[in-house]
């Protein structure tokens, strides 16, 4: 039997129909959608789910400058990922790296410094790369323009130094200047849960991960807070994981404030969207709130407030101390004790 088969188009599958073969039973030979990719681009960051979210503005721009171009990612986190704007979305695992690696790309991009990352860029067939590769079981710059991130990587001292967000630092590893583009979230919830509408309703996420817990802002400076903005008549909403579960019916019971429990990532997503303002420290809440164009009020003491784009919707508050950017993930200062609550509910007001 012979079959004409576009090989080359965006909607091929090479196993299955198509979407349009199974909407209308076109075939190749005479299909109206019928879309020639004239660029295959790659991908690469595995990472934590907030580096995935803050990555994707990166999609708009490579949509702009290659329109007909099918775009693959790697990562840890696929259901964070919008399908809306990427063609195919891998999880990274053993089967598919080897999809990738025997699949010809115009152009594949690894934004990530891990080595497994690094290993599997150095072995992707691309007429052009970017970003970052392994050189003697490390690390290290494909390119120039990669370098400003890998020395910023190398060494605290360049870190502080730095004024890029790291948005801005993604852009230049692709020779790209940014300009503005947002991140870009797919929610698949809609109000799912009952919130009131008559009033604003401001988010605390207590919460900041394992890693850095010098980043914790003390549990009771969140109970003063959220009994001062209730004081205020705004809806006070508590958020995080299962790991502050118990805090936040803590802060519940003492403050008054509305704490709902934890929830799979698409729920949370859901109940952040329904906010005006989210408080976050660093942590993935941040990323969530960035691409769901929030408010924000940011607590920052260990990282360069430079590495963080908050689109002007927000305002980045820290400790009063010389050694903010210290990168400590232990530390006997308790610096974030100095940010006082009343500091923060002004702030909330002046941003609301």
């Amino acid at each position: 039997m012979t079959e004409k088969i576009n090989l080359d188009c965006k909607y091929y599958k090479g196993d299955i129909p198509c979407i349009y073969h199974k909407k209308y039973s076109v075939h190749c030979t005479d299909c109206q959608y019928y879309k020639k990719i004239d660029k295959k681009i790659l991908i690469i960051k595995l990472g934590a789910i907030g580096d995935v979210i803050r990555t994707t503005p990166i999609l708009q721009r490579l949509q702009e400058e290659y329109p007909h171009s099918q775009i693959h990612w790697l990562t840890h986190s696929p259901e964070i990922l919008p399908d809306s704007f990427i063609d195919k979305i891998y999880k990274y695992n053993f089967n598919n790296t080897e999809i990738l690696k025997n699949t010809e790309f115009d152009i594949s991009i690894n934004f990530d410094k891990d080595r497994e990352a690094c290993a599997l860029q150095n072995q992707i067939k691309a007429t052009k790369k970017f970003g970052f590769r392994l050189l003697h079981g490390n690390c290290h710059p494909i390119d120039k323009k990669a370098t400003s991130k890998w020395l910023t990587g190398l060494f605290d001292d360049l870190n502080l130094k730095n004024t890029s967000s790291y948005i801005q630092e993604i852009f230049e590893i692709c020779g790209f200047m940014f300009n503005g583009e947002e991140y870009i979230l797919d929610v698949k919830n809609q109000n799912k849960f009952s919130l009131p509408s008559d009033k604003i309703i401001i988010g605390l996420n207590t919460g900041c991960g394992e890693r850095w817990k010098t980043r914790l802002w003390p549990e009771d400076y969140w109970n003063q807070l959220a009994a001062l903005l209730i004081k205020k008549r705004f809806f006070v909403l508590l958020l995080g994981g299962e790991r502050e579960h118990e805090k936040n019916k803590r802060i519940s019971t003492a403050s008054g404030a509305e704490y709902l429990g934890h929830f799979h990532l698409t729920d949370f997503i859901d109940l952040m969207n329904q906010c005006r303002l989210i408080v976050t420290p660093v942590t993935m809440a941040l990323h969530i709130a960035l691409a769901l164009k929030k408010q924000i009020i940011l607590f920052n003491n260990i990282f360069n407030r430079y590495e963080f784009e908050l689109y002007g919707r927000g305002k980045i508050i820290e400790p009063p101390v010389e050694c903010r950017g210290c990168f400590k993930n232990k530390c006997d200062k308790q610096c974030m004790e100095l940010i006082k609550p009343e500091e923060v509910l002004k702030e909330i007001k002046d941003l609301i």
